[in-house]
């Protein structure tokens, strides 16, 4: 059903696919948005590589938009993060590690699992200092959770030169 990776001398491991999902600052959620064409925005996220088989990314969203609306009508999805890539002694170009998921998406529905990914999101990014708790019980409701199911995951390194 997927395509396999044209240039496997390229193809990163599993392991270094986690590693990447779950360090990466920002990813880039592509969905199928309006009249057909390509919707692309980046989003902060969450990986759990417990849940599912490949792993299960989460993120927030408005409560309407381009990306919800896209989601609910078409549910699969692309995510693509990359490290921050590294550059050899020597060398003018940067070697980067990415990876790209193809997903199903959903808004999350169940509350303890809305709660849970959310608490993990606000610990990937929040000051230590905030009440993290508080802030689910002030703006819980002011958002959806967004549930990525990983169905498929390539990790590639390239060279940009």
């Amino acid at each position: 059903m997927f395509r396999e990776m044209r240039r496997s001398s390229q193809l990163l491991s599993n392991e270094k696919d986690v590693e990447i999902l779950t360090n990466a600052r920002r990813g880039v959620l592509s969905v199928l948005g309006d009249d057909g064409y390509p919707y692309g925005v980046p989003v902060n996220f969450v990986y759990d590589p417990s849940r599912g088989e490949l792993g299960t990314i989460f993120f927030h969203a408005a409560l309407s938009g381009h990306k919800l609306d896209a989601m609910k009508a078409y549910d699969k999805v692309s995510f693509c993060a990359m490290d921050e890539g590294y550059q050899n002694e020597g060398e003018w170009w940067y070697y980067v590690n990415s990876v790209i998921c193809f997903c199903r998406a959903s808004v999350i529905e169940d509350p303890q699992l809305k709660h849970d990914a959310l608490a993990a999101l606000a610990r990937k990014y929040f000051p230590p200092q905030v009440d993290i708790e508080g802030d689910i019980a002030k703006n819980g409701d002011r958002i959806y959770m967004i549930e990525l199911r990983v169905e498929h995951m390539t990790g590639k390194i390239v060279q940009e030169k």
